[in-house]
């Protein structure tokens, strides 16, 4: 993502999840709360590693930890809105992953808000970073570019 970020559209990304809105993701202003957006982010990777079978949030050995998040916002969302998730790996390095995380309200063609999610990938025992599992790294290099 560069230092200007710009709505995307659908067609850049290859995996998408959808998560209904809750009345309680509304603030005082009547959209989502910008926190929420951060939960979506980390949701929809975690659901994509636990579908594809690299995840047992309970007994994986290695897990990823996130290090850095970051969203650009664009429109707003609010209840009862579907919001779709769009996930696409931009860097996979030895022990880290970097996704850029695009929001899209119901069926827009147009992101809402634009984000960025790093995990680092660490022994769950230690917390010391290891190499990311061949295993997980085919399933990230799967939403690369």
């Amino acid at each position: 993502m560069s230092d200007k970020a710009v709505p995307t559209r659908r067609g850049a990304y290859r995996y998408f999840c959808a998560f209904p809105t809750r009345w309680g993701d509304n603030d005082s202003y009547g959209h989502v709360n910008n926190v929420v957006y951060y939960a979506f982010f980390d949701s929809a990777v975690n659901k994509h590693l636990i579908e594809h079978g690299v995840l047992d949030i309970a007994k994986s050995e290695v897990i990823g930890l996130v290090i850095e998040t970051r969203c650009t916002f664009f429109s707003s969302m609010g209840f009862p809105d579907i919001v779709n998730v769009a996930l696409k790996v931009v860097h996979l390095g030895k022990s880290s992953v970097r996704y850029e995380i695009a929001l899209f309200r119901n069926d827009s063609e147009e992101c809402s808000a634009l984000g960025q999610f790093v995990h680092v990938y660490v022994d769950r025992a230690t917390n010391r970073p290891v190499a990311i599992p061949d295993t997980v790294r085919v399933v990230l290099q799967s939403l690369a570019d």
